[in-house]
């Protein structure tokens, strides 16, 4: 516990005190400083005068200084004390602990310098008639030394005070943040419940928001009760996140309409798009038929299955499609937007299949038609990358060389295959397919080379 600051001495011994008697009972200042006149003609005091009387003048005067060095103790040890209290309702840090701590320990000090100057006040009354010049002599000592003893104590204290300034610092920084942080926090709450209030005005439920807003009131509840309760930290914690969590409310809030709006457009665009593919997967079957017709086997059979896939593709997107819709109607919004995204999946896969069957076609159309047009193409990227591999040099680096060697070797295999009765073009078109990507990641291991070096 903190010690409390000394008692100041009684009244009749502090003129501090006095005068601020005499100021409560309305007598000025100037009056009271008139008084010892006044009353000297009155012959209640016998005056001494020569030596005796100016050592008695003398003790006075320590007196004073003593009273007014106890009087600046007593008033920064409270000012002090204002410090402590703010740090420790902020920070419980080891740091914080050891400045309360050093404050005690301070204060038990002060406890010690008070008592001495209260003693050496009592000891001695400078107001006596018959106060000899010794004891006068012997006050002025001991006062002089009690003042001394006090504004040692003052310089450890202000010493003290100087080394607090930033955990002080730091303490009133978050305090002035409070107020303000609970006010958002406050507005923040306002925020969010209009923004659902107009949402359900519209027809929207917005039941999951409603419920995180809801949630909520415990975290205002404490907000309430204040930091004397629940301290700084966790009060500056707490209102930040009812603001983050309240705004992120509003902001879904404000945006419910639209996202209405964006998922009844997709239901109608995916229902349209699985409409489209069904209608697309029928006309694989005659593709297939094409293909038996004119090609090889390997040709046409990892299409075969494609018109079954594609309709129970389609199928199972159809029946998520429904779900979704149900979804919308229930404004279930995540289960909503989760369907939509594996309808779409759904429908992106069944594309790539049934357009596969049709890009087949058109390329062994085309190769059957000119094969030369494909050797000339692959043979161009070969040389283009036999070129770069050369660029500066007498000789290529065979770690570029020996891929494009095999590059060359493997399209003149793949030509080779053209010549038979029953070509595999679809073995010739991957074969072709594979050199150029060889092709391509040795042209991109060069130039990244090429970068690092520069």
């Amino acid at each position: 516990m903190v010690p409390r600051a000394p008692h100041p001495p009684p009244a009749r011994r502090t003129p501090g005190a006095l005068r601020d008697a005499l100021t409560l009972l309305g007598w000025p200042l100037v009056a009271v400083l008139a008084l010892p006149a006044a009353f000297a003609g009155g012959g209640t005091r016998r005056w001494f005068g020569g030596r005796g009387e100016g050592q008695r003048a003398q003790a006075q005067a320590a007196k004073d200084d003593a009273a007014a060095a106890f009087y600046e103790l007593d008033t920064a040890q409270r000012d002090l004390r204002i410090s402590i209290e703010t740090i420790t309702a902020v920070d419980d840090s080891p740091a914080a602990r050891r400045a309360v701590a050093d404050f005690e320990a301070l204060g038990r000090r002060i406890d010690e310098v008070s008592r001495q100057y209260i003693e050496a006040v009592d000891a001695h009354d400078l107001d006596r008639d018959d106060l000899e010049t010794s004891a006068a002599t012997r006050a002025r000592t001991e006062l002089s030394a009690a003042k001394d003893e006090l504004g040692r104590v003052k310089g450890e204290l202000d010493r003290y005070t100087e080394g607090l300034g930033p955990l002080l610092g730091k303490a009133e920084t978050q305090l002035a943040r409070l107020a303000p942080a609970v006010e958002r926090a406050r507005q923040s709450l306002l925020a969010a419940t209009g923004a659902l209030d107009t949402v359900r005005a519209s027809g929207l439920r917005a039941d999951a928001l409603a419920a995180r807003l809801a949630a909520l009131a415990p975290e205002l509840t404490k907000l309430n009760q204040g930091a004397g309760r629940h301290g700084v930290p966790g009060t500056l914690e707490r209102a930040e996140h009812v603001a983050r969590a309240a705004e992120a409310v509003r902001a879904e809030a404000a945006r419910l309409p639209a996202q209405a709006a964006e998922t009844d457009k997709r239901l109608v665009s995916l229902r349209t798009r699985a409409q489209a593919l069904t209608t697309r997967a029928e006309a694989v079957e005659p593709i297939l038929s094409e293909l038996r017709r004119r090609f090889t086997a390997s040709c046409w059979q990892d299409l075969q299955h494609v018109p079954e896939q594609a309709a129970e593709t389609v199928r199972q997107a159809e029946r998520r499609l429904a779900e979704a819709r149900t979804a919308r109607e229930e404004q279930r919004w995540p289960d909503t937007t989760a369907l939509l995204s594996t309808v779409r999946a759904l429908l992106n896969e069944t594309d790539e299949a049934v357009s596969a069957a049709g890009d087949r076609l058109r390329r062994l159309n085309a190769v059957q038609k000119d094969p030369q047009q494909e050797i000339e193409r692959t043979r161009f990227a070969i040389r283009d990358a036999q070129r770069l591999a050369m660029a500066g040099r007498n000789t290529p680096d065979p770690r570029h060389a020996r891929p494009l060697d095999e590059a060359v070797a493997r399209l003149e295999r793949a030509i080779g295959t053209l010549a038979g009765r029953h070509p595999d073009y679809w073995h010739f078109l991957t074969e072709t397919d594979e050199v150029r990507r060889t092709v391509s990641h040795v042209v991109a291991g060069i130039r990244e080379e090429r970068g690092a070096g520069h």
